[in-house]
């Protein structure tokens, strides 16, 4: 089951970042009322698949609340980040930087949960920051486009840094019981609530982009990416645990990088290779299981 559940999210969060710059590609609606509509489909349809097959749980206000915390973390301002980001650079990229979420999760185990992290987190966390300086070098040499590159990696981190303090909240969810279904579900309701309430703030209409590409993507987005993406992902944490969980990280930026080169005309320099190599040995130091060497006992 755990690999069944771990090979889903590799596969669809593999490929929802190509999606987000499809969406963005299509122009139209603000970015807070695309990730708004994405998320109010998928609480939609788990609301009312979860009350028909009568497995909508009851909460308390208290898990409510942490609810509406986990929505702005995970189901609002880290997509707010992500879809800016896609405007200056490749979706492909985006997923990269998102796969450090193994060390924002373990970090954040730590504080929240005291869980200590291995001795291997340092030299891990040296080979992933060095890997994603030499993933944009070819970049940075550019002064021209080195200021909105930045804000690309800025906004990406942020948003996996939202991402990693949902996974703590559903750590929380389902250390005192409750469904990762209903919980999942009130998140991205109350997620998308809270994206509307900014959009009118800022003037902006509600009402979607009425083209196929925009509206193909959010419901691939809102149904794969949300629906099945997260139930899978979350499930997984409270199976194994959020620092392994966000070991499937590794993996789905190799499919996000693919495509990326395929629709999005992204080039490899040596220097992205390096980075990315870079980037899964760190996680690889982190997360893999080393064999124990045993000393034989001398006679």
């Amino acid at each position: 089951m755990n690999l069944f559940l771990y090979l889903s999210v590799v596969i669809i969060w593999g490929t929802t970042w190509i999606a987000i710059y499809a969406q963005q590609a299509a122009g139209g609606s603000a970015v807070t009322v695309a990730v708004f509509w994405r998320f109010l489909l998928a609480a939609g349809v788990m609301l009312v698949a979860l009350r028909l097959f009568k497995r909508l749980q009851s909460l308390t206000l208290r898990d409510h609340l942490f609810c509406l915390l986990q929505g702005c973390c995970v189901f609002g301002f880290n997509f707010v980040c992500f879809y800016h980001a896609a405007a200056w650079i490749s979706s492909g990229l985006e997923s990269v930087i998102f796969s450090m979420a193994v060390l924002y999760n373990a970090l954040n185990s730590w504080i929240f949960f005291r869980q200590r992290p291995s001795a291997r987190l340092f030299p891990a966390a040296l080979l992933g920051i060095g890997g994603i300086v030499a993933l944009f070098w070819h970049d940075l040499r550019d002064t021209q486009a080195s200021a909105e590159l930045l804000w690309g990696i800025g906004l990406s981190a942020l948003g996996t840094l939202g991402f990693s303090f949902g996974n703590m909240i559903s750590n929380r969810h389902q250390r005192v019981k409750r469904d990762v279904l209903t919980t999942n579900s009130y998140g991205m309701l109350y997620g998308a609530l809270v994206m509307a309430a900014l959009s009118l703030v800022q003037g902006e209409s509600l009402q979607p982009t009425w083209n196929v590409q925009w509206l193909g993507a959010l419901s691939y987005l809102a149904i794969f990416g949300s629906v099945i993406g997260f139930a899978a992902y979350f499930t997984l944490v409270g199976r194994i645990g959020s620092s392994q969980a966000a070991y499937c990280t590794l993996l789905f930026p190799l499919v996000a990088l693919a495509l990326s080169t395929r629709y999005e005309g992204y080039v490899w320099h040596a220097s992205a290779i390096l980075g990315l190599v870079m980037i899964l040995l760190g996680n690889l130091v982190m997360f893999a299981r080393w064999p124990t060497i045993r000393r034989r006992a001398i006679a």
